[in-house]
C-alpha cells in the first residue's frame, strides 16, 4: 500500500535540491482578492529561485514598517543567505521628496518603507541580493536617487517599456558594461530582454553604477559599485524567463545562489 503522504515529500533525487538549500528571501505585495487582502508574489519568482536550488521565504509588507528601527531589518535578514527584490506598484515619489506626477500608478507605502529597510539592512549586513524591475528602482531610492515617474511623459520618444506582449516575449536589447559584475553573472554583453515598467531611473544613487542601458539610453542594469556587497539590479523580469532557450537568465539566478551558498 501507498503511503499518501510519501507524495508530498520532495524526492531525494531531484536533482535541483541538495541536503543543505540556501534561504531566499523574497518581497511581496498586497492585493484585494476574493474580498479580502492578500500578501501576494507571482509564482515565477519563487519557481525560478525553486529551480535553480533555493527555499524561497516570502516577505510581506510590514504596515508599522515606517516605524522600525534598523535592528528589525537586520533580524527579519539573519536567518537567510539572500534578498530578491521584486516587481509590482510605482515606488511612491515622496520617498525621494518629489511631487507626484499625474501619471503616476498605484503606491504601495507600507511596501515602500519595508523594502527600503530591507535595502539598507542587507547592504549593512553585506548580503547578496538581486533587485528587479520596481527592485531596481527602491534600490535606487533607498540609496538616495531618484526616478523617471513615467517614461512616455518625461522621456518622449523612448522605446516602449511597458510591453503589451507576453512575459515571455524578448522585445528590446541591452548592452552590458563588459568586466562588470552583471554581465558576468548573464554570461553575455548585449542581450534580448522582456520589458513591463513605465518608471526608470533618474538621478543614480552614490554607490551605484550602471551597467546595462537600452538603445534609447534608458537604465536596465546597476550593481554596487565596491567589492564589499554583491548586490545586482535589473529593470526586466528574468524570473519569467528561465524556461527559454537562452541561458542568460537561468544563470543571473544562478550567481545570486552562488553567493548566497558561500
Amino acid at each position: 500500500m501507498i503511503d499518501p503522504a510519501s507524495h508530498c515529500l520532495l524526492s531525494t533525487a531531484n536533482p535541483n535540491y541538495s541536503s543543505v538549500l540556501p534561504l531566499i528571501a523574497l518581497t511581496s505585495t498586497t492585493e484585494v482578492v476574493r474580498g479580502a487582502l492578500r500578501v501576494r508574489v507571482n509564482a515565477a519568482y519563487t519557481e525560478a529561485l525553486e529551480h535553480a536550488g533555493a527555499l524561497p521565504v516570502i516577505l510581506p509588507p510590514l504596515s508599522g514598517a515606517a516605524a522600525l528601527g534598523p535592528e528589525a531589518f537586520r533580524r527579519i535578514l539573519d536567518g537567510v543567505d539572500a534578498l530578491v527584490l521584486t516587481g509590482g506598484e510605482d515606488v511612491d515619489p515622496a520617498c525621494y521628496y518629489a511631487a507626484a506626477h499625474p501619471q503616476l500608478g498605484a503606491i504601495n507605502p507600507a511596501r515602500d518603507a519595508t523594502e527600503i529597510g530591507l535595502v539598507l539592512a542587507a547592504r549593512a549586513r553585506k548580503l547578496p541580493m538581486l533587485a528587479i524591475c520596481r527592485g531596481i528602482q527602491i534600490v535606487n531610492v533607498a540609496l538616495g536617487g531618484t526616478l523617471v515617474q513615467d517614461i512616455p511623459a518625461e522621456r518622449p520618444g523612448s522605446l516602449d517599456h511597458n510591453s503589451q506582449s507576453s512575459r515571455q516575449a524578448r522585445v528590446h536589447d541591452v548592452a552590458l558594461e563588459p568586466g562588470s559584475r552583471l554581465a558576468a553573472a548573464l554570461g553575455e554583453t548585449l542581450i534580448r530582454v522582456n520589458s513591463f515598467h513605465h518608471q526608470a531611473l533618474d538621478r543614480v544613487a552614490e554607490g551605484l553604477n550602471i551597467v546595462a542601458r537600452a538603445p534609447d539610453g534608458l537604465v536596465e542594469g546597476a550593481e554596487w559599485s565596491g567589492d564589499d556587497w554583491w548586490a545586482l539590479a535589473v529593470q526586466w523580469h528574468p524570473e519569467e524567463l528561465t524556461l527559454t532557450p537562452e541561458r542568460w537568465d537561468r544563470s543571473l539566478f544562478g550567481a545570486l545562489l552562488e553567493k548566497a551558498r558561500n
